[in-house]
């Protein structure tokens, strides 16, 4: 079909102001904050109901045309780039709140809805709740975060954005929507099971399965009182032990890690920064008196923190990227990665030496997920945005890191398509061969953002 017969289609679906084929429109779309290379977009439309999204993706798959789509677009690994051209879905007008339920302790949103939409619409109408949210900017979308297994200050105690998920609502490639969780039986919107769980498919898929219109997320209740206790350690392969003590005494909302060379005084040093919470100066007391008996005795030591630094963490989102930028140009990329427990202190050496072989300012760093059960592991690589060669420099080191990760044997996050090749590279055939045959049946064009984990 004829491009002006495309975009008249797609006009009639959603008006003239919410598509466009222009350059000028289309450039925004063809590139992300990361390293990644910019690609082509064909047309980026802007739904605002379910049923927009449904006649979209029926006229994309008759035609046979890509669809990719876009919460925030700050994933920084190309996700939501078009590998192949075609339709980039920008999801911002689905922006509903749609319901809170306090008692049951879950929002349910439409796919538009940004952290800091709902931190805010929490923080005046239920102040007692919190959501899980990234250190990500505000304007990060809720259900973006979740599907691609994000993590957040509350992860340590119960778990990455991704099982936090109660139910969603899917337009599949057929242009019908289906739905999952308890929101598939009931009315409520509250649970994944007890019925077969097939919420996981559309997590860390990236687009190549559905197209998420709602989502229900776990919210949390919100203590009074917040703090944090640093330690200082010289020797990371005292970190696994030290860890596992602090998450089974169970005084931590959140632990993170973070090494970095600049500035000076903290090379050399990982930074151990436990999150407290409360009711009651007493309680914060308890916990930071429990902390400091854990860092002796686990040979790491307490940090008094100065307080504009204390300011700075404490900021419910913490923009994580304002430690990370070291370089002129205003650019960095970082390999996330899920690791067991014992391989921190393996990782800390590969990201400091796989930096400072690409002239790149070691900057480390790790949150614990589910009570110890695994870390996310950062390692950020700094580029000059304006500066081709720069920034071929950090998808280097990006890519050298996937495989050092998948060597002793974690495994990349949200990871861009050469990431995702190695992955698959190690990945059980059977569970490659599975992937393959769904995909192929509830997207039999191939329409769903393709070239992603592509077998």
């Amino acid at each position: 079909m004829q491009v002006d017969l495309i975009l008249g289609k797609l006009e009639e679906i959603v008006e003239a102001n919410f598509v466009s084929n222009r350059m000028e429109d289309l450039y925004i779309y063809s590139q992300d904050p990361g390293a990644s290379l910019s690609r082509q977009v064909d047309y980026v439309v802007m739904p605002e109901s379910v049923e927009q999204v449904q006649e979209i993706v029926k006229l994309a798959n008759k035609e046979k045309i890509p669809i990719i789509p876009m919460g925030g677009g700050l994933t920084l690994s190309g996700l939501v780039i078009p590998l192949k051209g075609g339709i980039v879905m920008d999801m911002k007008r689905m922006n509903k709140i749609v319901e809170i339920n306090e008692s049951s302790r879950y929002a349910l949103l439409e796919a538009g809805v940004t952290s800091g939409q709902l931190l805010a619409y929490l923080n005046k109408n239920y102040p007692e709740l919190e959501p899980p949210i990234p250190d990500a900017p505000p304007s990060v979308t809720i259900a973006g975060n979740a599907l691609i297994h994000g993590s957040g200050y509350l992860s340590q105690k119960f778990g990455d954005h991704g099982s936090m998920i109660n139910g969603i609502e899917v337009v599949l490639a057929d242009g019908d929507v289906y739905k999952f969780g308890s929101c598939a039986v009931s009315d409520y919107w509250f649970t994944r099971g007890p019925i077969p769980d097939l919420i996981g498919l559309f997590i860390s898929s990236f687009g190549t399965m559905g197209i998420i219109t709602k989502l229900s997320i776990k919210l949390f209740p919100k203590h009074k009182m917040r703090d944090i206790v640093f330690g200082l350690c010289k020797d990371p392969n005292v970190l696994p032990e030290l860890i596992s003590s602090i998450t089974f005494s169970d005084v931590a909302e959140d632990i993170l890690l973070g090494i970095q060379d600049k500035p000076d005084w903290m090379k050399g040093y990982t930074f151990i920064i436990v999150y407290i919470t409360g009711d009651s100066e007493e309680e914060l007391n308890d916990k930071t008196k429990s902390l400091k008996k854990m860092y002796r005795k686990g040979n790491a030591r307490y940090m008094k923190v100065p307080k504009q630094i204390e300011e700075i963490f404490l900021e419910k989102p913490q923009f994580a990227a304002k430690a990370a930028d070291f370089r002129k140009g205003g650019g960095f990329e970082y390999v996330g990665a899920f690791i067991p427990l014992q391989l921190i202190p393996n990782l800390i050496q590969i990201g400091t030496e796989i930096s400072l072989n690409h002239g790149i300012v070691p900057t480390l760093g790790a949150r614990l997920i589910g009570q110890g059960h695994s870390a996310m592991f950062f390692i950020s690589y700094s580029f000059n945005r304006a500066d081709p060669k720069d920034m071929e420099n950090a998808r280097d080191a990006l890519h050298e890191t996937n495989k050092a990760v998948l060597e002793i044997g974690g495994i990349p996050w949200k990871a861009e398509v050469e990431g995702q090749k190695l992955i698959m590279e190690k990945m059980n055939p059977n569970y490659k061969k599975l992937l393959k045959n769904i995909k192929n049946l509830i997207d039999p064009n191939g329409i769903m953002n393709p070239g992603n984990w592509e077998v």
